[in-house]
């Protein structure tokens, strides 16, 4: 495993090996690494011949009181994981911008405009264009992203589409623990009290995935079951909302159109998302509407 601490020294690294054909997978990731991100690695060895993993906590994505200067930075042990994991390259800049901030950047509207990005503005601004320089240097044949940050690995997507980006963007389903928690760097501020509430968010999910299996169309009453299992945990959600799986936009029934429950809430320190597909499996054969008049 090597690793590049530049963007000349990666692009110099990887050179060679793209000169004689080999197909490059991407796992872009801002450390603190753990069995998720390994999942993502693991996906990348089968689909490609050489593994990028980059490991760079991003400014641009940080509002000015979230966790920037707090957010853990563990590279000795994220380096040993990934040398135990079969990554052959680590890309681990110091920075990707000039000294006073880049003059230019990308901006994401739409689907950022809902969800994470309500809560967090100017956030996915910063993650498309740091994502968009990352795919500049490593120029890979595909990267590959986890389902728990559904939103922005759909705003990805249509960056990709967009920008007309010559690469595949492969998502991969949430890692949970045993408990159903999804796995996160920021489970570790979590006390032990707060970790056993915590289970709360994904039990609230599977409730309306149970209720949504069962007939259950109307989204209110999905969110009213999700309500009672968070309030016994003494947690109040951020948001909980049920939204199309492409478009992104507000779902007040369900229909064939793929949909997704949507949560973030804090926990103790912790603010903590995630996120669980719905499909309702209608009682009758009547005429169901469209995704449009949703």
């Amino acid at each position: 495993m090597r690793i590049a601490h530049s963007t000349a020294e990666m692009r110099r690294q990887l050179a060679p090996l793209r000169r004689e054909g080999k197909s490059i997978a991407f796992v872009p990731t801002m450390g603190c690494l753990h069995e998720g991100h390994m999942q993502l690695v693991a996906e990348a060895r089968e689909l490609a011949d050489i593994v990028v993993l980059s490991i760079y906590v991003n400014p641009l994505q940080f509002g000015p009181n979230e966790d920037l200067d707090k957010y853990p930075r563990t590279f000795e042990a994220d380096a040993r994981l990934c040398e135990e994991s079969g990554v052959d390259f680590i890309f681990h800049p110091t920075t990707l911008y000039p000294k006073r901030g880049p003059k230019i950047t990308l901006k994401a509207t739409g689907l950022s405009d809902c969800l994470c990005g309500s809560a967090r503005p100017g956030h996915f601004d910063g993650v498309v264009t740091v994502v968009n320089i990352l795919f500049n240097i490593v120029q890979p044949y595909l990267a590959i992203f986890g389902d728990k940050d559904w939103q922005q690995l759909t705003i990805i997507r249509r960056m990709v589409k967009d920008l007309q980006l010559p690469l595949e963007i492969v998502g991969i389903p949430t890692v949970r623990e045993a408990d159903g928690l999804a796995k996160s760097s920021r489970n570790r501020y979590l006390s032990t009290e707060d970790r056993k509430r915590a289970t709360a968010i994904s039990a609230a999910l599977k409730a309306m995935q149970k209720r949504a299996l069962a007939g259950e169309s109307d989204v209110e009453a999905l969110i009213s079951e999700a309500r009672a299992v968070l309030g016994e945990a003494g947690i109040e959600s951020e948001y909980l909302e049920v939204r199309s799986a492409t478009s992104l936009k507000r779902k007040m029934k369900l229909n064939r159109q793929p949909a997704r429950a949507f949560i973030a809430a804090r926990v103790g320190n912790a603010r903590l998302i995630d996120n669980m597909p719905l499909a309702f499996e209608p009682c009758d054969t009547g005429p169901l509407a469209t995704e449009e008049s949703k």
